[in-house]
């Protein structure tokens, strides 16, 4: 089964500035998997509260291969002066912030000297005025995350303590308890019971203040309220506001505002919104505010939308951006309190917008072809935040009030083995949908005749979400790994991404298999009408809503050669009861909506060879999804295994990985398979196994 050809295609090179200098074929780090996960990573951003200093993480593999470490690195405001490493723990450093005073705060694991014993996260100091760093804080549950009050000293920091535990002294007892007697059960009176790729429980999440030398609990029995919890703590410490969980009906969960007073750990609800779930909470400079973000409970027929809201203590809430038709993704206050600074989706880029907390007004900061995140104001009307893109990692930038840019010295930004194109299908139906897409130099993979030389095989690749967008750089699904194999990668925004509207995200909702599929096959068309792309050979792949896409394609055309499907959804009748949030599934789809989008059955039209990828870990999608794909292909697929047992299927399992495959080595390992899998069926060559594979 086809999709409806698109009507007309457009094709625009992307103008991103500063994008590093395309490489020459053969000599970029993508072409080598072990020099592509060597590359340095950066993420996180802390920034005095002065303006004059600025702190990040930059990650590196160890010397084994088989984890990420990171460092914190302090960068040159003005960009001039390369970055200086401030720490070299053998278990890294991470969760950079600064005190009032200009201490830098960051969390650290160092060995207990005991081998059983896991190593946790502290809380470590490093002095402006120079000297060594000491430990602040350890409890037995470790560190998870600290804040910092802006004018004041206060500090406060997360940590986990078990449900039975009176204090910090009693919670250390327990633990040891349970270790000893080799106990890991786990009671639970609620819901959920699982996160992305964890147990929940007994553990609950607590937040102290360490100001004084003992922690103090200022959220004694919070059950599982403050698990990922936003803050922000006001600029006098005098409280914060958090977001806090609790159970609704439908075995659901729903977040108000919680303000806590850090003096007396007096806790009162400030929004309690029965139709959204609140998010992102900023306190204004003056303490007189709180900016946040509203999400609309969805139904099966009508899809949730995000706003920017305003409470002023003792009034009701404001919905800032009522005619506002985006979705902002991060919320801080101007240094001045002049403006809440947000950052949202915007076809297929990621802005900086300014939004007058009177008026509700938005204006764009800097809109480029980049996508922004970490955004830390500084005096003087200056941000500093993290920005990326399909032409260049993850780095760190200053912002002027003017709006220029400059990109402060970090980590060198790696060669591209091609170019960065954004296309454009107008499908049957009037529709637009763009799509980045890479192409790669030189010759294209697997060329054996004059045309193919010039012409490159072509790889659709669907984004996860399915609430999403392909518009910020992603090391573990990395098209110009891709590239480097002379592929050209498409990176489409089908219906359901965020940055096109709120219509655009309706007409996708409940009907997974409907819009978002023929936006993906218009989209498709336009890139093989691309003079560089060689239409006839093609293969398609995805990881979770992409991977339930790619299932769905595989049962409903066989113009791909191969599919790859990773952590994806295969038979929802099942899925939406054993996913860690199942209640999420039930604002989504109806049974009935469920088995019309349900790929599983339509295995038996799937002719066309899969790769089936999942790790054990994985709650999310958890792997019965991968289990069941598994066996019905071949036992029921148009491609079912011989009598023999022989398949041109594979299924790619890892026992010890989650909803995405972190670990260096096995990350490795998943673009091995992926990229002889893909040579075999497009490129009809045969590529060599990780021999640890066995």
């Amino acid at each position: 089964m086809k999709s409806c050809p698109a009507m007309c295609y457009e094709f625009r090179m992307s103008s991103a500035p500063e994008q590093p200098t395309p490489a020459t074929p053969g000599t970029t780090a993508f072409h080598d998997l072990d020099e592509f996960l060597a590359l340095p990573r950066v993420a996180g951003l802390a920034v005095s509260p002065d303006g004059t200093r600025v702190v990040t993480t930059v990650s590196r593999l160890d010397d084994k291969r088989t984890e990420f470490v990171s460092a914190l690195w302090e960068l040159d405001p003005s960009g001039q002066q390369p970055a200086r490493r401030l720490t070299f723990g053998a278990k890294g450093e991470s969760a950079p912030e600064f005190t009032a005073d200009g201490d830098l705060l960051f969390l650290a694991a160092r060995p207990t000297g005991d081998d059983d014993e896991p190593t946790r996260k502290a809380l470590w100091r490093l002095p402006a005025a120079g000297g060594e760093a000491h430990e602040v804080a350890t409890l037995p549950g470790g560190v998870d995350r600290v804040t910092s009050a802006r004018e004041a000293a206060t500090t406060l920091i997360t940590s986990a303590m078990l449900a039975s535990a009176t204090d910090v002294d009693d919670d250390k007892r327990l633990r040891a308890a349970r270790k000893d007697n080799k106990v890991s059960a786990v009671l639970h009176a609620g819901y959920p019971v699982r996160y992305w790729d964890h147990d929940l429980g007994p553990e609950q999440p607590h937040l102290f203040d360490i100001t004084e030398e003992r922690p103090r609990d200022l959220t004694p029995t919070p059950g599982q309220a403050l698990r990922e919890a936003h803050f922000d703590l006001s600029r006098d410490g005098a409280f914060l506001v958090t977001t806090w969980q609790g159970p609704a009906p439908g075995a659901a969960l729903r977040t108000t505002l919680v303000h806590v007073d850090v003096a007396t750990g007096r806790r009162t609800t400030i929004v309690d919104d029965r139709d959204a779930d609140l998010g992102n909470p900023a306190v204004s400079p003056d303490g007189q505010s709180v900016a946040y973000t509203r999400e609309t409970i969805s139904t099966p027929r009508k899809a949730p939308r995000i706003t920017l809201c305003l409470l002023r203590f003792g009034e009701e809430p404001v919905e800032l951006t009522t005619g506002w038709d985006r979705w902002p993704t991060s919320v801080t206050w101007s240094a001045d309190g002049s403006s809440v600074i947000i950052t949202a989706d915007d076809h297929g880029r990621g802005p900086i917008f300014a939004v007058d907390p009177d008026t509700g007004a938005v204006r764009t900061l800097v809109a480029d072809d980049f996508t922004y995140s970490d955004v830390r104001p500084a005096p003087g009307g200056v941000l500093f935040a993290l920005r990326s893109s399909y032409a260049a990692p993850q780095h760190p930038v200053r912002i002027d009030a003017d709006g220029t840019v400059t990109v402060l010295d970090c980590v060198a930004l790696p060669d591209l083995p091609g170019t960065l194109t954004e296309v454009t299908a107008t499908t049957a139906d009037g529709r637009t949908v763009r799509s980045w897409m890479v192409l790669p130099h030189g010759e294209a993979a697997g060329s054996y005749s004059s045309r193919e030389r010039s012409s490159a095989p072509l790889l659709l690749w669907i984004h996860g979400g399915p609430l999403a967008s392909w518009n910020a750089w992603h090391w573990r699904w990395n098209p110009w790994v891709m590239a480097a194999r002379g592929y050209a990668v498409l990176l489409p925004d089908p219906a359901l991404s965020t940055g096109y509207g709120q219509e655009f995200i309706q007409r996708g909702w409940g009907s997974w298999g409907f819009a978002p599929y023929t936006d993906l096959m218009a989209a498709t068309d336009a890139a093989c009408a691309h003079p560089r792309v060689d239409e006839t050979r093609t293969a398609a792949m995805g990881g979770s809503f992409g991977g339930y896409m790619a299932n769905w394609i595989a049962g409903h055309t066989d113009r791909f050669a191969a599919i790859v499907t990773h952590a994806s959804l295969w038979a929802l009748d099942q899925f939406g009861a054993t996913t860690d949030g199942g209640y999420w599934w039930a604002r989504e789809m109806t049974p009935e909506m469920a088995a019309a989008n349900s790929p599983h059955l339509f295995v038996s039209q799937i002719a066309t060879p899969m790769l089936v990828i999942h790790g054990d870990k994985d709650y999310r999608v958890p792997i019965g999804e991968a289990l069941r794909l598994w066996y019905e292909l071949l036992s029921s697929s148009a491609l079912p295994a011989a009598d023999d047992g022989s398949t041109e299927h594979r299924f790619l399992y890892f026992p010890s990985e989650n909803h995405w495959v972190l670990s260096p080595q096995h990350a490795k390992i998943w673009y091995q398979v992926v990229l002889a899998f893909l040579a075999h069926h497009v490129l009809g060559q045969d590529s060599e196994l990780p021999e640890m594979l066995g």
